[in-house]
């Protein structure tokens, strides 16, 4: 049976929701994140402000140089789930089958429906009328017969649009989709993969399944198979945890070690009770630096010993830390965080997933 799948992505989520709650914001750039004057990030915004250039992650003072003229709004988290809140409430009246991915965006398996529903479309059509009907807002949906496809589709039309992708249409939108436009492929990879020649999905497929494993590792087989629309993932109603972790971001630079040694401390004390209070070791741990010149820096370590203890993991910590500094160096960021998780109820090494916790010093 080929499976229907849909893929529900909200339009610009929190910034849709301010601009719902503050009518005198439409139809302006609207930046949802710290103030300009702050270390902060941005966190979304809307399209108006994207033309400008401006996308998440980006440094707030960084985008008030883009758009001058943009509404600069604080996240209110509690606005946002509560619409969130409603928004999976209406993809359970179709199906059980509901795997939410974020905030902001949900599969759904329609193949077999609440309502009997033969077409997956006319599901997408009422499920964003509903959306908005309910809550204001605006969503684009992706219809096809797997995961990766669902998710493509709902790319291609935004933002408030419906795209399907049918087992006949699929070769024609991967032969012309850019390389970095597949989802699982990031920057680095698409660096990569444009140096090796690959800027579109037809020129990934002409790989063989042993080039892109030579150049790419496992991973490698997983993009022979997207290529070829491949994709087997069920949608899955539990939520997987991958990683634990914190992060900080500083007022103002700081370039003193004990000080970084300080905050990974009571990283390590968070991370091991957290641990110990959901019953879970892990193998690798993850130190991220981001510079005052913003240029980031990941280093991990991988033991065979499953640990849980603040004493190991800042042990860990501090010698990827003395590792990585050079000289004179000034971090405005410090990140730490467990990943290779073992599960003490679980034979099987369970691994979920959910947010990387995020702390911040302003």
């Amino acid at each position: 049976m080929i499976r229907k799948i849909i893929h529900v992505d909200m339009d610009a989520f929190f910034a849709a929701v301010e601009i719902r709650d503050n009518p005198q914001y439409k139809g302006k750039p609207v930046i949802v994140g710290e103030k300009p004057n702050s270390r902060g990030v941005v966190s979304t915004c809307n399209y108006e402000a994207r033309k400008y250039g401006i996308h998440s992650a980006m440094p707030s003072f960084m985008a008030y140089k883009l758009c001058p003229k943009a509404i600069f709004v604080q996240g209110r988290f509690d606005a946002y789930r509560e619409a969130s809140k409603q928004i999976i409430e209406i993809f359970y009246e179709y199906s059980d089958l509901v795997e939410p991915v974020s905030i902001d965006e949900a599969y759904i398996d329609v193949t077999e429906n609440k309502k009997d529903i033969a077409s997956a479309t006319q599901i997408a059509i009422e499920i964003r009328r509903k959306i908005f009907n309910k809550t204001g807002l605006t969503a684009s949906a992706g219809i096809s017969y797997n995961k990766f496809l669902a998710k493509i589709a709902s790319d291609m039309n935004k933002p408030d649009g419906l795209m399907v992708v049918t087992p006949l249409k699929a070769r024609q939108v991967l032969d012309g989709l850019p390389i970095g436009k597949f989802h699982g492929i990031g920057k680095v990879s698409e660096k990569k993969m444009h140096n090796l020649g690959i800027r579109t999905g037809k020129d990934l497929k002409k790989r063989t399944l042993q080039e892109l494993m030579k150049h790419f590792g496992k991973v490698g087989s997983y993009y022979y198979n997207i290529v070829r629309g491949i994709d087997d993932r069920k949608v899955s109603t539990e939520r997987i945890r991958k990683s634990l972790g914190h992060e900080r971001t500083f007022a103002k630079d700081i370039s003193d070690v004990n000080k970084m040694v300080e905050v990974l401390t009571k990283f390590s004390e968070k991370i091991s009770k957290q641990m110990q209070d959901r019953k879970f070791k892990a193998k690798t741990l993850t130190l991220k630096i981001k510079y005052a010149n913003f240029d980031v820096v990941s280093r991990s370590k991988t033991i065979d010993i499953d640990f849980d203890d603040e004493k190991v993991i800042i042990h860990l910590a501090k010698k990827m830390l003395l590792e990585t500094l050079g000289p004179n160096c000034k971090i405005r960021l410090l990140g730490l965080s467990v990943s290779n998780l073992v599960w003490e109820d679980d034979e099987n090494d369970k691994q979920e997933i959910f947010s990387f916790y995020k702390n911040r010093c302003n």
